[in-house]
C-alpha cells in the first residue's frame, strides 16, 4: 500500500492502526520533539566547541541578556558530558575498590586526596596539557573545563557506589553465590540495582555541586593565561568583576530554570524509576511520582521501534564458544599474606616516591619557613571545616530524615535542594564584602560560611536518600511496637541512614576544602577581602603563577585530608560495613 499522510487516511484506517498500536500518540510526539530539540542543542554546542581559539579570544563575554540562553546551553552540555565520564569512572573505579583489597589500598586514599584538591589546583596543571593536545582550537580549553567539572562530580558518586557495594546485604550476596552468577551478571543484576537509589541522589548532588565551581571552570585564569569560555560561569565571573548586580540576578534566574528543566525531564523520572530497586519486603505505600515518567510509560511507537532490538540480537548467529579456563588454585595462606605485604610495601614506596618528587620540586625555590607557614594555614582551614561540618550535621540530619520519610515532601524539596546546592557563592560576594567592610567584621570568621554554602547539601541529599530507602517493614514494626522519640532515632533512623550520612559528611568535608579556594578570597567591584587559610594561600599562588607554592599548598591539603579521613571517616565506614548492614 502506498504511503498516505494521516490527514488523508480514513477514520477506519486510523482506527485500525491505533488498534494495532502502530499510530504514535501524544506521548510519542512529545518525546520525539524533545529528542529533536536535544539533538539540535548538542549540534549547536559541538559547533561552538570546534571553533579556532583565536576566534574565542576575539569574542569577549557579553552581558547582553539575549546571549544568556545560548550560554546556558553550552554550560549544561559541558556538565552532562562531565557527568557521563563521571558515571563511567564510578562504575569502573568504585567497583574495583570494593572488589579488590589491593586496589582499595590505592584507590580510596587517592579519592580522598582528589576530592579535596581545589579545581584551580587541577586547572593549574591541566590547562596547558589539554591546550597542547589540540593546539589553536577551542576544543582543548573545552576539554580542560569539562575535566574540571568532572573533578567536582566524580568523587562523590564514586564514594556513594563504593559505600553501597561495601554494605551489600549478606543474604543477597549469599543468593548470588548460590545461583553461580558470573561477575558481570552479579554486577548488572544485583550490585548496580542495589546501589541505584543512593547513586541517583548522589548524581543529582554532583550535578548541582558542580555549578558551584562552574565559574572557575569556564573563566580560567592561571598566571598570565586567561581564557573565558561562553557559559553561565564566565557570565557570572564577568558580572562579578564589573559589579553588575543585575547581570548576576539574570544568571541565577537562568540557572534556576535550567535546574528545574533537567530535574523534571531527567532526575525526577529516574528517581521514580529507581524506587523499584529499594531493598525491602513490603512495597512503599507512597512511591515517588513523575509526570514525565508517566508520559514515557504511555508511549506506543518508540517502545515498538526499540523493542525489536533484543529480538534482532537474539537472531544473530551465536559466538564461538571459548575454551573454559580453570580457576586458579587458592594460594597458600602464608604466600597470600606475603603477597599482600609486598603490595602494601609497593604502595607505600610509591607514595613516598611521589612525596619525594614534590619535595624536590618545592625545595628548589622554597624553604622550611614557607612549609611551616603553609601548614599553619592548613590548621586554620581544618578548624573551619570541622566546625562547619558539625553545624551542618546538627541542622540537616533531622531535616533530611523528616523529608526522606515523606515522599510527597521529597518530590517538592528535590528541585529546591538542587537549586540551593547549585547556588554559586559569587552571588553572595557583594553581601559578604559589604557587610564585612561596613561592620568591620573579621574575614577569618565571617567568610567561613561560604565554604559550606555548596557542600552542606551533600549531607542533606545523602540523608534524604538513606531515609527514603528505609525498609517499609522496619518502619511498620517500629510503629506497631510504639518506638518513639530518642529510641526511634537510636534504633531505627540513625542506624538506617548512617552509611549514607558518612558518605555525605566525607564528601562535604572534602568539598569544603575544595570550596576554600573560592570562599577564603572574595572579590567584588575591585574590593578584595581575604581570610587566612590554605584556600587563600593556593588562590593567591595560582593567580600569581607561583607553581611551587601551588604544589606545596596542594601537598599540605592532601596531608590534612588523609589524616582526617584515616582517623575519622574510614573507621566510620568500616563500622557501617560491619555493624549496620541490612542482613
Amino acid at each position: 500500500m502506498a504511503f498516505q499522510s494521516p490527514e488523508r487516511m480514513s477514520p477506519a484506517l486510523l482506527a485500525r492502526f491505533a488498534r494495532r498500536r502502530l499510530a504514535p500518540n501524544r506521548a510519542d510526539l512529545m518525546t520525539l520533539f524533545l529528542i529533536a530539540g536535544l539533538a539540535v542543542l548538542i549540534a549547536h554546542g559541538a559547533q561552538q566547541m570546534g571553533r579556532p581559539l583565536s576566534q574565542l579570544s576575539a569574542a569577549p563575554i557579553s552581558l547582553d541578556i539575549a546571549r544568556l540562553p545560548g550560554y546556558a546551553v553550552l554550560t549544561t552540555l559541558r556538565m552532562f558530558v562531565a557527568l557521563a565520564f563521571s558515571l563511567l569512572f564510578t562504575f569502573v573505579v568504585a567497583t574495583l575498590a570494593a572488589k579488590s583489597r589491593k586496589a582499595e589500598l590505592v584507590i580510596i586514599p587517592a579519592l580522598d586526596i582528589l576530592q579535596s584538591v581545589p579545581v584551580l589546583g587541577f586547572l593549574t596543571f591541566t590547562v596547558t596539557f589539554f591546550m597542547g593536545l589540540v593546539p589553536g582550537q577551542e576544543l582543548g580549553v573545552e576539554a580542560a573545563a569539562i575535566f574540571a567539572i568532572f573533578t567536582a562530580q566524580a568523587w562523590n558518586m564514586a564514594f556513594s557506589f563504593y559505600q553501597s557495594l561495601k554494605t551489600l546485604p549478606g543474604d543477597l550476596d549469599e543468593a548470588a553465590r548460590q545461583f553461580g552468577l558470573s561477575p558481570w551478571k552479579r554486577f548488572w543484576r544485583l550490585e548496580l540495582p542495589f546501589a541505584t537509589p543512593a547513586l541517583v541522589w548522589n548524581t543529582m548532588m554532583s550535578m548541582s555541586g558542580s555549578w558551584f565551581f562552574v565559574v572557575a571552570s569556564e573563566a580560567i585564569t592561571v598566571g598570565k593565561t586567561t581564557v573565558a569560555l561562553p557559559g553561565i560561569g564566565s557570565w557570572l565571573a564577568a558580572a562579578t568583576d564589573r559589579g553588575d548586580t543585575r547581570a548576576v540576578v539574570w544568571a541565577v534566574a537562568t540557572m534556576a530554570v535550567v535546574i528545574i528543566l533537567y530535574d523534571q525531564l531527567l532526575f525526577r523520572p529516574i528517581v521514580t524509576w529507581a524506587d523499584k530497586f529499594r531493598f525491602e519486603q513490603t512495597a512503599s505505600q507512597d512511591p515517588p511520582t513523575s509526570w514525565f515518567y508517566d508520559l514515557l510509560m504511555r508511549m506506543r511507537l518508540l517502545p515498538r521501534l526499540f523493542g525489536s532490538v533484543p529480538r534482532t540480537l537474539d537472531q544473530l548467529p551465536p559466538l564461538p564458544k571459548l575454551p573454559r579456563i580453570r580457576p586458579p588454585k587458592p594460594l597458600n595462606p602464608l604466600l597470600a599474606q606475603a603477597l599482600d605485604w609486598l603490595w602494601l610495601a609497593a604502595v607505600i614506596l610509591g607514595a613516598i616516591g611521589g612525596a619525594w618528587l614534590v619535595v624536590r620540586y618545592v625545595g628548589e625555590t622554597l624553604r622550611w619557613p614557607d612549609v611551616m607557614r603553609a601548614f599553619g594555614y592548613g590548621v586554620l582551614t581544618l578548624i573551619r571545616v570541622l566546625v562547619l561540618i558539625a553545624i551542618a550535621s546538627v541542622i540537616w540530619v533531622p531535616i533530611g530524615v523528616w523529608i526522606g520519610l515523606r515522599p510527597v515532601w521529597t518530590e517538592r524539596v528535590q528541585p529546591v535542594a538542587q537549586f540551593l546546592a547549585a547556588f554559586p557563592a559569587n552571588v553572595l560576594f557583594p553581601i559578604a564584602v559589604g557587610a564585612i567592610v561596613a561592620l568591620r567584621l573579621s574575614p577569618d570568621i565571617w567568610l567561613s560560611p561560604l565554604m559550606i554554602l555548596g557542600t552542606q547539601w551533600y549531607i542533606l541529599f545523602n540523608v534524604i536518600a538513606g531515609a527514603s530507602v528505609l525498609p517499609t517493614d522496619l518502619k511498620e514494626a517500629a510503629s506497631i511496637f510504639h518506638v518513639r522519640r530518642w529510641q526511634w532515632w537510636r534504633d531505627v533512623a540513625l542506624p538506617g541512614i548512617f552509611p549514607y550520612y558518612v558518605t555525605g559528611a566525607l564528601t562535604a568535608s572534602g568539598g569544603s576544602w575544595n570550596a576554600s579556594i573560592v570562599a577564603e578570597v572574595v572579590n567584588w567591584n575591585h574590593t578584595k577581602v581575604e581570610a587566612a587559610g590554605l584556600g587563600s594561600y593556593i588562590a593567591d599562588a595560582t593567580s600569581n603563577g607561583d607553581y611551587p607554592r601551588v604544589a606545596l599548598g596542594i601537598a599540605v591539603m592532601s596531608f590534612f585530608i588523609i589524616l582526617i579521613n584515616r582517623s575519622l571517616w574510614r573507621p566510620l565506614y568500616g563500622f557501617a560495613a560491619r555493624r549496620l548492614r541490612l542482613d
